[in-house]
Order: structure tokens, then C-alpha cells, then sequence
């Protein structure tokens, strides 16, 4: 997936009201920009840090462009925009990367399921019946760690779709929780249980009941970013 058209840059002011950042651009432009991200970007964000963003010439929008791409104190570059990872894991389906889900004959996005009125962000159908894939994007990382977790704030939404997931597998469908990490220098992921412990009590649960869980790692640069490894998942604890 290449930034089209290519992505500005600029240095962080603030982020504030949580979708909402200020940027200087390197022309010294000071703009308001979209931050299309719902956690809490733990260890990402840093006052004066580098960003790119892309630009709209939508005259509909209130805001001129949207955060994409960052960089940590420590040098780590992260995708701020959560709405590319399914964009992202399409593409790696179709190509073929993700392995372990290959040989669909169908794929569905946005596909309504389960007990408690969900979306599942993939459905795949095979020839022996359907797969629902889950997929949640992963930027919290730590200094001098090649590991990164999930979830970055406490997530009661990502907790209810591992439930719907565990009913699945308990009842024989398919289900997996796929883990898009859109942070450079990391191997393996794992649940932040010190973040939201009720959160990776219920990862371990639907694995328990059967739910697979998969982790990809992303090539990512301000000009493109491509899933293109599979990583290690630890669970500890």
C-alpha cells in the first residue's frame, strides 16, 4: 500500500481531545489535523516529534489532512491511522502472505455476526465452511524491547469481539484474532495485561475455547507500508 498522493511532513505540537492534532509543517505552516486513532498511543507520541500526514483538498472537510505516520523517542516509525490495517490485511490476503489463511474463495468484509450485535472485519469462505477473522492494529512498544502489546488503553469493544470469537470456536466455526503491528523493530506481540487485564484474560480464554491467534508484522516507511512477516505471539502469564 503506497501513500498516494506522497505524505507530507511536519513536527508534532500537541494531540489533544484524542482525534484532533497540531502540526508544523516543514514549509512552517501551523495546521490542525485529523488523528484517526482511538487508543491511547502509550509510547508513541512525543511533543515536537516527527510526523507525515496526507493532505485534502475536499473542500467538504473541516480538517486540512490526517496524521498517518509517526516517529517514537526511540526512532520506531508507527502507523497513526488504525483504518489502514484492514486495508492492509486485504492486500496480504489476496497476495497471499498470510499463509495460514490461504485457499479462501471468498472474502467479506464488515460481515454481521455473533451473540452481541458485531462486525467481524473478514469473513473467509473456504470449501469446508467459513473462517471470521478478526484484526486489530498494534503500535505499543517499549524501549529496548523488541516486543509489542496490545491493547494500548482498555478496550471493552476488542473484549467483546474475543468473545464472539470464543462462541464461534466453541461451536466449531473457525475464528481468528489476527494482530496487525504497525511498529518497525519488533518480533512478537503479547497481551498488555498491565494495561487492560480484562482485556488479555479474555484473549487467553477464546484461545482456550479455540480461537487462533496470528501476528503480522508491517514494512513501514512515510512512503508505503506492506505486511510482510509473521510474528512470534507470547502470552505469558
Amino acid at each position: 500500500m503506497r501513500f498516494h498522493p506522497p505524505l507530507e511532513e511536519g513536527r508534532l505540537i500537541r494531540r489533544y481531545k484524542r482525534f484532533l492534532a497540531d502540526i508544523e509543517t516543514v514549509h512552517g505552516e501551523l495546521l490542525t489535523i485529523h488523528c484517526p486513532n482511538t487508543g491511547s498511543m502509550l509510547n508513541c507520541q512525543v511533543e515536537g516529534g516527527q510526523v507525515w500526514f496526507s493532505r485534502s483538498n475536499d473542500p467538504k472537510r473541516k480538517l486540512p489532512g490526517t496524521w498517518e505516520v509517526g516517529e517514537t523517542p526511540q526512532g520506531r516509525l508507527f502507523c497513526v491511522n488504525t483504518g489502514r490495517a484492514n486495508g492492509l490485511i486485504e492486500e496480504a490476503l489476496r497476495a497471499g502472505v498470510i499463509t495460514e489463511l490461504n485457499g479462501f474463495t471468498e472474502l467479506k468484509r464488515e460481515v454481521a455476526y455473533g451473540q452481541e450485535s458485531s462486525r467481524i472485519d473478514f469473513r473467509l469462505d473456504y470449501p469446508c465452511g467459513p473462517a471470521y477473522v478478526e484484526v486489530k492494529s498494534v503500535t505499543l512498544g517499549f524501549d529496548g524491547s523488541s516486543v509489542a502489546a496490545f491493547p494500548d488503553a482498555v478496550t471493552q469493544r476488542g473484549a467483546k469481539h474475543l468473545r464472539e470469537l470464543a462462541h464461534l470456536a466453541r461451536d466449531g466455526i473457525r475464528a481468528v484474532q489476527l494482530y496487525c503491528v504497525n511498529l518497525t523493530g519488533i518480533d512478537a506481540v503479547r497481551p498488555a495485561d498491565e494495561i487492560d487485564s480484562a482485556y488479555a484474560a479474555a484473549l487467553r480464554e477464546a484461545v482456550s475455547c479455540g480461537v487462533e491467534v496470528l501476528a503480522y508484522g508491517v514494512r513501514l516507511t512515510h512512503e508505503e507500508m506492506v505486511v510482510d512477516r509473521r510474528l512470534e505471539v507470547v502470552f505469558g502469564g
